[in-house]
């Protein structure tokens, strides 16, 4: 029996201890908005906050996790959606498919949470995520616009 905080909630969950987090998020929790792309942590599809840090959660064993940290998953970014990465996404059309997108924004979320105005060179650092329909420049527009929507008041 594990405890895991995830989106604000502590829950109690029966696993090896040994399962990657991505699996109980997924399959005992029911938040697929977690995506499971390469599983060897590359890809970044499987990209959580653990206490604020962008974190692949396919690799990441669930007795690696401390009860009291705090695991934020796509579906707790925004109660309503409205992050500015959420909003900038949907005003510039960044996703193709959109299998990647969730990991790719919760890496950018944690990047501007630590450097809110990163330049090209820093988002190009930073977001090491794979998108196999290539929409990495959309994504490159999608991190400016939140980071200005947030300067300028935007939900956070």
């Amino acid at each position: 029996m594990a405890k895991l905080k995830v989106n604000g909630e502590l829950l109690q969950v029966e696993a090896d201890p040994s399962t990657p987090l991505l699996w109980v998020l997924r399959e005992q929790l029911g938040l697929t908005g977690t995506k499971y792309g390469c599983g060897i942590g590359v890809c970044g599809s499987c990209t959580v906050h653990i206490d604020g840090a962008a974190v692949r959660a396919c690799t990441l064993p669930i007795a690696e996790v401390n009860e009291g940290q705090e695991i934020v998953t796509i579906e707790g970014l925004s109660a309503s959606n409205d992050h500015p990465l959420q909003q900038a996404w949907a005003e510039l059309d960044v996703p193709q498919c959109g299998y990647c997108q969730p990991g790719i924004i919760m890496t950018a979320a944690a990047l501007l949470a630590e450097n809110p105005d990163p330049s090209d060179a820093d988002i190009d650092a930073a977001v090491t995520n794979i998108c196999r329909c290539g929409t990495f420049n959309r994504v490159r527009r999608g991190i400016h616009l939140a980071a200005t929507m947030k300067k300028n008041g935007g939900a956070s």
